[in-house]
């Protein structure tokens, strides 16, 4: 009998030793893990600091959702074919998304990335009615009461080598802000236009040209695009 009842508090113990060592590093929960928390291979999970929260957004088969994103649409990914996404025409940061599929139950995702570096992410699900048409992404830059949003991400793009997109339009802004003129007579005018180089910057490889146009008609003209030859 004492050799069985020996046997028992060993298990036992050996039992709170695991159970501890399972729950030292605060990740594994104590519950029994699901089919969908278990891998082939050793494997730690994901801290929540690191994950990405997704907005929830309700489609329709009937109508459409416009999302309003701060800057022009890079990438969008769908998760399943329920649901379809296409950039409105003549509107770069504009996204219509709706449901291909009438009553679709189960819940599909959708990512977005745009020019400024900026990765969103949404959980989709069926609405009959959903409550919210038209929808404006705040820019990630704005302020968020001193806490990073959950919308920054370290994205890079390949025409901009190893510097971050966040980076670049954060230097863009200082420099039309600062609106320092440090280099002088180089520009040219015609037909009551004028276009002068203000300054010229360089960072991490990149050139940043400070440049500024007059228009001295009485013609409106507002720039689209200035390609440099």
């Amino acid at each position: 009998m004492k050799k069985i009842i020996l046997s028992m508090a060993m298990l036992a113990m050996m039992g709170a030793t695991a159970t501890a060592q399972k729950n030292i590093d605060g990740l594994t929960p104590n519950r029994p893990l699901t089919s969908g928390e278990l891998f082939q291979g050793m494997s730690r999970a994901i801290p929540t600091g690191r994950v990405v929260l997704p907005y929830g957004l309700d489609v329709t088969f009937d109508k459409t959702v416009h999302l309003i994103f701060p800057s022009a649409i890079r990438y969008v990914d769908l998760g399943s074919q329920n649901i379809i996404a296409g950039k409105a025409e003549d509107a770069e940061n504009v996204l219509r998304v709706k449901a291909s599929v009438k009553d679709f139950e189960t819940e599909t995702n959708m990512s977005v990335i745009c020019e400024d570096g900026s990765f969103y992410a949404f959980n989709v699900k069926y609405a009959d009615e959903p409550e919210k048409l038209s929808i404006e992404m705040k820019d990630f830059l704005s302020p968020t009461d001193g806490r990073l949003p959950s919308n920054r991400s370290d994205i890079y793009f390949k025409e901009l080598g190893n510097e971050s997109p966040v980076l670049v339009k954060l230097m863009m802004q200082t420099i039309y802000q600062n609106d320092k003129r440090t280099i002088k007579h180089i520009g040219t005018q015609q037909f009551g236009m004028k276009f002068l180089l203000r300054g010229l910057y360089a960072h991490n490889g990149l050139l940043y040209f400070h440049t500024r146009m007059e228009n001295g008609t009485n013609m409106p003209y507002s720039v689209d695009l200035s390609p440099l030859r």
